[in-house]
């Protein structure tokens, strides 16, 4: 439970981080910055490995590039199914949305230390 709640706030922080960098990306109100996290772990639990299959000939054609439209397209999901205080606006928004937050959660998992297995 405990590392369940380390991620989601990670992942809320760094949804904040990303609207603040990216114009077309909007986090306003404390609900939309408690539920977003929740929806985007839900369909890049459950709809991005489908997409993922289904477009597999298109990855494969562009070397992995189409990842991050993909990506994109998860945060339009988002958009979609989540609350009103998150809003994308466009697909290059979503694009450069994905890649920003992707690095600034990558960054933010850097300082937590795994448990070593003994």
């Amino acid at each position: 439970m405990k590392r369940f709640l380390i991620t989601w706030l990670l992942s809320a922080i760094a949804l904040l981080i990303t609207a603040f960098l990216v114009k077309g990306i909007v986090l306003k109100g404390a609900f939309a910055i408690i539920v977003t996290p929740l929806i985007l772990g839900i369909i890049n639990a459950i709809i991005r490995p489908v997409l993922f299959w289904l477009t597999l000939p298109l990855n494969i054609l562009t070397l992995g590039l189409f990842t991050l439209v993909l990506n994109g397209i998860c945060l339009l999901l988002v958009d979609f199914f989540g609350p009103p205080g998150f809003r994308v606006r466009g697909l290059v928004s979503a694009i450069v949305g994905a890649l920003v937050l992707s690095m600034v959660s990558w960054i933010l998992g850097l300082f937590i230390k795994e448990p070593a297995n003994a």
